[in-house]
């Protein structure tokens, strides 16, 4: 292995080379505004999978894909590659209006309304109907147990049968623990601190179901975006065993909600978080019950990933994958102003507008020695699960794919100072793209929101997962206009009133200037590592370091690249600082 000052020197002689024979970027802010503004349209009513709207959205990639001139990259059809790579997931809805009553005891019951109170997600277990009488409450802290940490809430209880209530996110959330600081990252939410850790481990106990407590800052959203993804059509990948996977109820309360629990069982909500904020919490049986019933439709269906090719000169079967998801949330209930149609122009009709036009450029320029695959996922929104299944059922071997750069969101407030990736990885990918934007004069921030847990919430996690190098790259907040205080207060406006709502939809005013920067420079780095025998590898200490060292003997004749120490980032002006 080159130490790593070698290296460094490698990857800058590289970049050099790269940039003197690059055409001139041909990255269009109009171009992409137009994509954009079609996706994000309502004719295609926010492009839910396994609607008319996904034909629609297929349909649309693919013309995209062939105009711009790539090839074919999904399943082999006789003999030859097709556009998609179908995707069976199970689909369930609930039938008419769930009963949900809470009995608090002494005679104190509730009957909770779907969306209000409570947010219950149709089941994933396959069960056509879930009927559950009088079911008692157990509280288990963060529902987190982690031996690694010297941490578990649950202390040998057997909880089959028993519906669990925890907080969302990590147990030092909100400061250090009382017992001494934890392994959890303060602020930084690990996946014990996300949901799909919480109801994996729900189901893994034979828990009859989850009441994850929501609140907004450690759940990083507010209501609106629980109930709009919970209360519409689920998926999931099909499982071996559906039961294992999910438990019947899987659910999210209101925290106004969770006080009146606690406070039937002689705590207020203060009380019950400094419980769980410690190592020696011990599960609680609440004196609460709650009975659940409703009908449901279950049934297996198929959608599509579109993949697009351009195969390389010199090691086709080596690849560089460029993702994005096609996604949203389709048609769902209506906000204040009676809009049904979930558009997701930012989330993900940007992503896949600069998709489709990485497509587009590299297939107007000199083929790269490696593979380029354009990956256009489905059901992110429902779980990852587009990518989780190209993880599982891979159609380019993952030991010979260099990296993967994921797009979810694009700069829609111009041009930028700064980027990042989501998450604090650190891997050789990052050190390339980090090279690359300081050959523009732009410098690498890392996670501003560590504590949204956003490396665990888009489609480069179940490609690390096993062990491809992946980032998800994320928009700078120091905007050239306005700096690091207008990009945040965008960046929260976008949050609090768009984000999985209605009114996530194209405007006049978006500027897409910095889209097309950060889409040039997210294409030389992709350039650069399609004409290189570099490797990229996670850090020593990455959790997805052991998966990629046991495909090293794909890789036999390249050049490992591990990730340098990171150097202090240009910090903004005193003047340019947010909040």
């Amino acid at each position: 292995m080159k130490p790593a000052y070698l290296l460094g020197a490698a990857i800058a002689a590289i970049l050099s080379t790269t940039a003197a024979a690059k055409p001139a970027a041909m990255f269009d802010p109009a171009r992409l505004s137009a994509i954009d503004k079609t996706l994000g349209s309502d004719a295609f009513e926010g492009r839910g999978p396994a609607t008319r709207a996904e034909t629609k959205t297929v349909a649309f990639i693919i013309d995209q894909f062939k105009a711009a001139g790539v090839q074919p990259g999904g399943d082999m059809v006789a003999g030859q590659r097709g556009w998609t790579q179908a995707v069976p997931l199970l689909k369930s809805d609930i039938v008419g209006t769930p009963n949900l009553t809470l009995n608090l005891g002494n005679g104190r019951s509730l009957n909770l309304t779907q969306g209000e109170q409570i947010s219950v997600k149709a089941p994933l277990n396959g069960a056509k109907s879930v009927d559950l009488p009088n079911v008692p409450l157990v509280f288990v802290g963060y529902g987190v147990a982690a031996p690694e940490r010297n941490w578990d809430d649950f202390k040998g209880m057997d909880v089959k049968g028993k519906l669990l209530v925890e907080f969302i996110n990590d147990p030092d959330f909100d400061g250090p623990i009382a017992d001494g600081q934890p392994d959890f990252g303060g602020k930084a939410m690990t996946y014990y601190g996300r949901w799909t850790y919480k109801y994996e481990e729900a189901a893994r106990r034979g828990a009859a179901g989850l009441l994850i407590v929501h609140e907004t800052d450690p759940a990083s959203y507010g209501w609106a975006t629980v109930k709009n993804s919970n209360t519409n059509t689920q998926f999931d990948v099909v499982q071996a065993d559906p039961n294992a996977a999910h438990a019947p109820i899987e659910a999210w309360i209101q925290s106004d909600l969770a006080a009146k629990i606690f406070e039937a069982s002689g705590m207020t909500f203060g009380q019950a978080k400094a419980m769980a904020r410690t190592r020696g919490f011990k599960p609680l049986e609440l004196k609460a019950r709650m009975s659940t019933k409703f009908a449901a439709d279950s049934s297996v269906i198929t959608s599509q990933n579109v993949v697009g090719l351009l195969p390389g000169t010199k090691h086709p079967d080596e690849t560089v994958i460029y993702s994005a998801h096609w996604d949203h949330l389709g048609i769902g209930k209506p906000d204040a102003t009676g809009d049904t149609i979930y558009n997701g122009a930012l989330d993900n009709a940007t992503g896949i507008a600069q998709l489709i036009e990485q497509a587009r450029v590299f297939a107007h320029e000199p083929r790269t020695d490696r593979s380029i695959v354009f990956l256009a996922v489905t059901a992110e929104e429902k779980g990852l699960l587009g990518s989780e299944y190209y993880a599982a059922h891979p159609l380019y071997a993952p030991g010979k794919t260099a990296g993967v750069i994921n797009t979810d969101g694009g700069q829609l407030w111009g041009k930028a100072k700064n980027f990042t990736i989501s998450g604090n990885a650190r891997l050789g990918l990052l050190d390339l793209l980090i090279a690359e934007g300081k050959k523009r004069g732009r410098y690498y921030s890392a996670d501003p929101h560590p504590e949204a847990g956003h490396f665990f919430r888009s489609d480069h996690f179940p490609m690390a997962k096993v062990g491809i190098p992946a980032i998800s790259f994320g928009d700078g907040n120091d905007l050239v206009n306005g700096g690091i205080e207008r990009g945040e207060a965008l960046g929260k406006t976008y949050v609090d009133k768009h984000y999985h709502q209605p009114s996530d939809e194209w405007s006049s005013e978006w500027d897409f200037t910095g889209m097309a920067d950060d889409a040039d420079m997210l294409h030389s780095l992709g350039r650069t590592l399609a004409n290189s025998r570099l490797w990229p590898e996670w850090s020593d200490d990455s959790e997805f370091k052991a998966a990629r060292d046991a495909t090293a003997a794909d890789r036999a004749g390249g050049t490992p690249l591990p990730p340098a120490p990171l150097a202090p980032a240009p910090q903004p002006s005193k003047g340019e600082r947010g909040r």
